[in-house]
């Protein structure tokens, strides 16, 4: 059988190239066949049903830990789970799927089991009967979308040629900005085909909650399935096999690889560290914290038990849809941007529209208004799911694309971690306990991470 022949409609697993090129499985200096937009599109499905997950949370953890009983400057602590096991579980998982050997494909069972395990959590999370509840199963879910996380994009990575990346990971941000859309606006959908807004269960959390959860559920695991039968992963030569073989019993092992990657990383993945604490210090922030700012600003309430409230919670999942649907359509946009100006400029800029809208945001008292802060922030989100993504792949060696992907994401969750430890310091000293105030501080977060994304400069790994 040859790599071009079909199955039944399906792509073999050299998608749709004409010519004799080696699989390469990510391997350094072997050419990879090129994708159609069809297959890119098909490969990074399984994010539709990633993100999706990550949109609830996003949107919805803040709410219902409030409608749990939490305190409101205790909410970073309560969010810890997604950067502790993003800092434990992502690099590890990277090192252990660049050295992984199976039937199935290198990357390819980290990203199921992972998909499964979040799929049971969703289920489960809107009928948590306490605090304490609701905050475990937040740590299983997010270990289980760690799992899934880099070895999916050391998947894209792997899978496509050079010119194709930029493509590749503006596509995944494509399908995060689509599938945030969705998980952010199905509450509201949900009011709108007639479930009650006050509808509540015995632990105080809305029922269109728990449905919009229930369809996360589902996503979660179909589109990753739909992902790696449709565009499989590359099959490794019986000498590059060998070769993961023989180095997985190398002393050390993946903690071993781990360490030489970290001393050795490249120049311009070493610039993206202060920017990324920046951005995403700022992010993480605006998600805790936007509901409890849209309750003051509009309703005038901070009681978490209240019809205000718990409207606010729905006008931030319409906001928050029309931000990732932009994000969606910007992220497509940017394609030809990147390709002319850079992926730094093109970030630096999109951080700056971002640090401007959420800096504005909090003084804004009527809800349609609110719809132009969100232009701004689904540029920026675009940008921080792919742009940085594309500079790294510039820089990193192709044989080590997990385990750089996974060391990449510690600049994602140790920005998390820090806010969430700093957060309840200041929120009542300097923030005047003001979650408005905790916005403007993340949109000037923004804009310093815009100027310091212009000192990355491109490198090629």
């Amino acid at each position: 059988m040859t790599a071009t022949q079909t199955h039944g409609g399906r792509e073999g697993p050299s998608g749709n190239s004409s010519s004799g090129n080696s699989p390469a499985g990510g391997c350094a200096g072997a050419a990879r066949p090129r994708l159609s937009l069809l297959r890119i599109a098909e490969m990074n499905l399984g994010f539709l049903g990633l993100q999706f997950s990550f949109g609830l949370q996003q949107s919805n953890m803040g709410p219902i830990y409030a409608y749990l009983g939490a305190d409101e400057a205790s909410l970073p602590l309560l969010w810890l789970a997604g950067p502790m096991t993003g800092l434990i579980v992502q690099p590890l998982v990277g090192a252990l799927s660049d050295r992984t050997v199976s039937r199935f494909g290198r990357r390819t069972p980290y990203f199921l089991i992972g998909a499964l395990l979040c799929s049971l959590c969703l289920f489960a999370m809107p009928h948590s009967p306490a605090l304490w509840a609701a905050a475990s199963l937040l740590w299983v879910l997010d270990a289980a979308n760690n799992v899934t996380m880099e070895p999916y994009r050391a998947y894209v990575s792997d899978r496509l040629a050079a010119d194709q990346r930029p493509l590749g990971f503006l596509t995944q941000s494509a399908f995060t900005g689509l599938a945030q859309t969705l998980s952010y606006l199905s509450p509201s959908i949900l009011v709108w085909w007639g479930v009650g807004a006050d509808a509540v269960g015995a632990n105080n959390i809305p029922t269109v909650t728990g449905i919009a959860f229930a369809v996360g559920g589902v996503l979660s695991l179909s589109t990753v399935l739909w992902s790696v039968l449709r565009v499989p992963e590359l099959p490794l030569d019986p000498a590059q096999a060998a070769a993961l073989e023989a180095g997985r019993a190398a002393p050390g092992g993946a903690l071993g690889d781990l360490w030489a990657a970290i001393r050795d990383m490249p120049a311009p993945m070493r610039a993206l560290a202060l920017p990324m604490l920046c951005q995403w210090y700022a992010m993480f922030a605006y998600w805790q914290f936007v509901v409890h700012a849209l309750a003051r600003s509009l309703f005038d309430t901070a009681d978490p038990l209240s019809a205000g409230f718990r409207e606010a919670a729905l006008l931030n999942g319409r906001l928050g849809g029309f931000y990732n649907f932009i994000a969606f359509a910007a992220a497509l946009a940017m394609v030809p941007l990147v390709r002319r100006a850079g992926p730094a400029r093109i970030h630096a800029l999109a951080l700056t529209v971002s640090g401007a809208a959420m800096i504005v945001l909090p003084g804004l008292a009527d809800p349609w208004l609110m719809a132009l802060p969100m232009l701004g922030i689904g540029i920026g989100w675009a940008s921080m799911m792919g742009n940085p993504y594309v500079m790294l792949a510039d820089a990193i060696p192709p044989e080590r694309t997990g385990i750089y992907m996974g060391i990449f994401n510690m600049f994602i969750v140790v920005p998390m971690m820090i806010q969430s430890l700093t957060m309840p310091l200041i929120y009542r000293p300097l923030l005047g306990g003001d979650p408005r105030h905790v916005l403007m501080l993340s949109g000037a977060l923004m804009l310093l991470a815009a100027l310091l994304t212009l000192r990355v400069r491109p490198q090629r790994g």
